[in-house]
């Protein structure tokens, strides 16, 4: 078991660091970006939306309607730059929709 600290820390701090030390930054990343995309493109996209899924830094999001697709790939290095300054850090570099 750790040892024990005697300074009182901070417990967003104390996440922060347990997540850089057993490197479940990109998991966190990817239910990030899911969380961003719901919140960011609303409910009329969601509910044409069937998976998103972050891998390394490509955001693949599967959509039922063809047209929507078309319409929301005119748009795309805008959808990435909102989805990353809503998670605060460069985390999508593609998106890929299909």
């Amino acid at each position: 078991m750790a040892k024990r600290k005697k300074e009182n820390l901070l417990l967003g701090d104390l996440l922060q660091d347990f997540i850089k030390e057993n490197k479940l930054d990109r998991g966190i990343d990817g239910v990030d970006a899911r969380a961003a995309w719901k919140n960011l493109m609303g409910p009329g996209v969601n509910n044409y939306t069937t998976s998103v899924e972050l891998r390394a830094t490509t955001l693949f999001v599967s959509l039922s309607s063809s047209v929507l697709r078309e319409e929301l790939s005119h748009g795309n290095s805008k959808i990435i730059k909102m989805i990353n300054e809503d998670l605060g850090k460069e985390v999508v570099k593609k998106l890929v929709l299909r």
